[in-house]
């Protein structure tokens, strides 16, 4: 496993120091992809380029759920995240407090190992704390209605408060391609890979809004197969119900490749850093 964990620890660390960004501490959250690091491991080091891990302590992860379907989210009942970096404990006392509401379910262990949303999540995280004391509460985001969404953002909001606490968003944007269902095209922008761009890069804007209900409202009209819909939309409410001003920049977009042909299928990969806004 050492050679391994070496190659994948300086391949991050390549991608994070290419990004050329600086730490601040007023970075508070991040949104980043989470397919394989061939395919978006670059493009993830520009959210997590951004994280001063000097102050935090807790990171919240929310990902969204591909293989388990759950009308709430699920909290983990892991005590340890183990990644090839390093581990990274499970805030145990935080999953008490949720459980605790009565709104949460909680993850079969086989359910948590099968999910990659959050899982390639962790070796970032791993890389960026190392040598910080950290623990995660890993939160699956299930296909929740509007109402459940705006719910579980209220009930999170308090914990934006505290800047010992970082949220780790985890979304892909467009899935193009008949293998995906979804083969939206504006011939107005050219190409379709640039039509899969305009599309979302409305998304992008929304987002930087802050507007949870613009974000739904836009998922309606294109149904724009961003996967981690339902993780973005609980993270907006979530700084829509904090006393902290936050504001969500996207500082990088790549697709897996670019689509010329109906036959054509790619991913987008976008990454946003969420910042206090003074």
């Amino acid at each position: 496993m050492l050679v391994p964990a070496r190659k994948l620890s300086e391949e991050l660390e390549g991608w994070l120091r290419e990004s050329g960004l600086t730490k601040s501490p007023d970075v508070r959250g991040v949104i980043a992809p989470h397919a394989g690091y061939s395919y978006s491991g670059r493009a993830a080091a520009y959210a997590f380029g951004n994280i001063d891990p000097t102050n935090i302590t807790r990171v919240f992860l929310l990902g969204p759920s591909h293989h388990y379907y759950t009308s709430k989210c699920a909290l983990s009942t892991a005590t340890v995240y183990k990644t090839p970096i390093g581990d990274l404990t499970i805030d145990l006392e935080v999953i008490e407090e949720l459980k605790a509401t009565g709104k949460f379910e909680l993850m079969d262990i086989r359910v948590d190992e099968a999910e990659h949303s959050m899982e390639m999540h962790l070796p970032y995280l791993a890389k960026v704390f190392e040598g910080h004391q950290v623990k995660v509460v890993p939160i699956l985001v299930g296909s929740l209605k509007a109402e459940s969404e705006a719910m579980y953002g209220q009930l999170l909001g308090k914990y934006v408060d505290d800047p010992q606490n970082f949220f780790s968003v985890s979304s892909d944007f467009c899935h193009w391609g008949s293998r995906f269902n979804y083969t939206h095209y504006d011939k107005k922008h050219g190409a379709i890979h640039k039509s899969i761009e305009a599309l979302d890069r409305i998304g992008m804007d929304i987002i930087e809004t802050g507007n949870p209900d613009a974000f739904k409202e836009y998922l309606l009209e294109f149904d724009n197969t961003i996967c981690g819909r339902h993780p973005i939309s609980v993270f907006l409410h979530m700084l829509k119900n904090c006393s902290t001003s936050i504001k969500i920049n996207f500082l990088r977009y790549e697709q897996s490749s670019q689509c010329k042909t109906m036959r054509d299928s790619s991913v987008s990969y976008a990454s946003a850093a969420a910042k206090v806004d003074a």
